[in-house]
């Protein structure tokens, strides 16, 4: 007995040594896994450090002008916001990170009412808290440019803001209080925009202001083309209809990677069937439509933007919401990063 213990027992040695072996190489392996993120980690430090990160456009507000709940308004939609106000209901508003030059520059385009907290929300998503925005415009409607107002002595008291904005509107805030007061304290800096003219959002970072149909009772209107390093997005929250636009917007759409477009109204019924007249805006069912043909890759370019609030897309469970996708289009959703 004892002969054949002793015969088996170098076996179990060398069964031993293979299993320390084994334990001690998935160890090694272990660790090295454990390691990576961390490796990895200090790279995308080091690389953003060094200028590496590429430039990023986040959706800071998705809806029209007035917000939500709206002022009025006792519709379901609006009465549960006033009682339980939600943090996804901005007025539309994109902002631009470039994290190349220094510490970063930053960009908004619209000066909402929600601008105090799209600010912060700009400044905390891209990580550049002491970095200030310059600023692009669209138009003279309330929901686009009276956020200048706290750019002011009253509440901010900045210094030399630059604002961007066509030459009818930068006339219109020369000439009009409270804006001219801005201007005369030096909170900001009113650029002359140039239809169709290029001109630097950021260091890697270019817009181009296209006129758009629009009521432009004080200012133009125009819609953005901005342009990054890898990505273009078409920015257009406003617009009468897309036949009076002398632009054709399935060649705009060839020419970019992402579009923000038009969702005021989601179709005829939700304003009670009104004139339109008074409230130009494309339909959202006539939008698909009027893109139905395009491929799936183009239609998916699609983002709605700038919804009332009565507009049944604000709700993910709504048929609306549901048929809009099922088509092949996308809403836009506050805080949607996508990359310059």
């Amino acid at each position: 007995m004892a002969s054949k213990i002793r015969n088996v027992a170098p076996f179990f040695c060398i069964l031993l040594l293979l299993a320390c072996a084994g334990r001690e190489e998935a160890n090694v392996e272990g660790e090295a896994d454990r390691q990576r993120p961390i490796v990895d980690s200090l790279n995308n430090e080091s690389s953003a450090s060094q200028g590496w990160k590429e430039p990023m456009l986040y959706v800071l507000g998705t809806l029209q002008d007035g917000g939500a709940p709206h002022m009025g308004c006792d519709r379901p939609c609006c009465r549960n916001l006033f009682l339980r106000p939600a943090t996804d209901r901005k007025v539309v508003s994109l902002g631009i990170a470039d994290f190349k030059s220094g510490s970063g520059q930053l960009a908004m385009f619209e000066a909402t009412p929600d601008v105090a907290s799209q600010w912060h929300a700009l400044q905390s998503l891209s990580g550049l808290a002491d970095v200030l925005p310059s600023i692009f415009l669209t138009h003279a409607h309330i929901g686009h440019y009276s956020g200048l107002m706290f750019l002011g002595r009253e509440v901010l008291g900045a210094t030399g803001i630059q604002v961007h904005a066509m030459p009818r509107f930068r006339q219109f805030l020369q000439t009009n209080g409270p804006w001219d007061q801005l201007i005369s304290l030096g909170n900001i800096v009113v650029n002359s925009l140039a239809e169709d003219s290029i001109v630097q959002v950021t260091e890697r970072v270019q817009t181009l202001p296209i006129r758009v149909p629009h009521r432009d009772e004080y200012s133009e209107t125009v819609g953005y083309r901005i342009m990054g390093p890898n990505h273009t997005v078409l920015f257009i929250p406003d617009i009468d209809k897309w036949e009076r636009w002398e632009h054709d917007l399935k060649h705009e759409l060839s020419l970019v990677d992402r579009a923000y477009l038009d969702a005021t109204f989601f179709d005829a019924s939700e304003v009670g069937y009104r004139d339109m007249s008074e409230i130009p805006h494309p339909f959202m069912v006539e939008t698909m439509d009027f893109l139905g043909a395009l491929s799936a890759a183009e239609k998916s370019k699609v983002h709605f933007i700038h919804m009332n609030h009565t507009n049944p897309c604000l709700s993910d469970t709504s048929f609306a919401y549901r048929h809009v996708v099922a088509s092949g289009f996308h809403i836009a959703r506050m805080d949607d990063a996508y990359p310059l």
